[in-house]
């Protein structure tokens, strides 16, 4: 019997690796080594009278704007101190996270093998949503206050946003950010661009984290990705009988590429549909593109979007 198992587990090994890409095989043989600077650990247990050796230690967070009388308020604030005290109940240990993070910087290499490996700094900010995450070639930036879990007691956000703050999108956030520095802008400011400016952002995140999920990847939920695939003809009409594509009014991005409840169609049906909706759109077209041309995708990035969208045969599923 113990031979028997010995043998399934050694056949489950063998079909395991078979199942792995070429393109996965040669990324994790790539040399990463990542090294997680605790920034927020030294902050809150550094007493308020060593200040100075801290600011000694770290003097790229400690701008000269910013007194020490603030500095030391931040450190002995009860709720700043509550802030720190939840941020160490689920990130003591950040092996895990440091793990996965060399992981993705191993496919970064492979795809971009000039990219420097960055020093890594946690940090506990202000709650700013919009700096989840900071990314340039010699540093990369977590603020872990906000990815304590969704339904944390310190989140009073809409839950479209709260939706964002799960452990799990800390790589993806990475993902995005690194894009900005990988994927060219749009030259026109059209709809159409817009989305597959940002679905070259997300197709990152395909190629970068294979093994996530696209509900994780474009942060939806089950259900809203279904919603998609479910409607994904009846509104790819709406934007083409609209003449929508191709317009360039600044409110289209708000309605169906920024962060929102929801899409804006002007529609009663309106509150059922995810937001970002032009971005999702945006990736079916990149995904086209990319099954129907061979390309690599390092040169996709820097192509114009009607270019791709023209070559991309992308049609919705009915």
């Amino acid at each position: 019997m113990k031979k028997y198992l010995i043998l399934v587990l050694f056949l489950f090994t063998i079909v395991s690796c078979s199942k792995k890409s070429k393109i996965q095989e040669a990324a994790e043989e790539i040399p990463v080594s990542i090294k997680v600077d605790r920034y927020d650990k030294a902050f809150f247990e550094t007493p308020p009278n060593e200040l100075p050796k801290l600011k000694a230690q770290y003097p790229e967070f400690f701008p000269p704007t910013i007194s020490d009388s603030v500095l030391i308020d931040k450190m002995k604030n009860p709720l700043w101190r509550e802030l720190y005290a939840e941020v160490e109940k689920r990130y003591g240990n950040f092996d895990k996270e440091t793990a996965e993070i060399e992981d993705l910087f191993r496919y970064i290499k492979y795809y971009y093998p000039k990219t420097q490996i960055p020093k890594v700094y946690t940090v506990i900010q202000e709650m700013d949503t919009d700096y989840k995450v900071i990314y340039t070639e010699k540093a990369l930036i977590i603020s872990l206050e906000l990815y304590l879990g969704k339904n944390h007691k310190f989140y009073e956000y809409p839950n479209y946003l709260k939706q964002t703050f799960e452990p799990s999108q800390i790589l993806p956030d990475i993902v995005e950010s690194f894009s900005r520095t990988k994927v060219k802008p749009p030259v026109q400011k059209d709809l159409l661009s817009l989305m597959i400016y940002s679905g070259k952002q997300l197709y990152l995140n395909d190629v970068l984290l294979p093994e996530y999920s696209d509900e994780d990847n474009i942060c939806y939920t089950p259900e809203q990705l279904k919603y998609c695939k479910d409607n994904e003809s009846n509104m790819w009409r709406f934007f083409v009988e609209e003449k929508l594509l191709y317009d360039t009014d600044s409110k289209l991005s708000q309605r169906f590429i920024s962060p929102a409840p929801f899409s804006k169609f002007g529609l009663t049906s309106d509150n059922e549909t995810p937001g970002r909706i032009g971005a999702w759109f945006g990736l079916q077209i990149v995904r086209s593109f990319m099954e129907n041309n061979d390309i690599p995708m390092q040169q996709m990035m820097l192509m114009d979007a009607k270019d791709i969208f023209q070559k991309s045969k992308y049609k919705p599923k009915k």
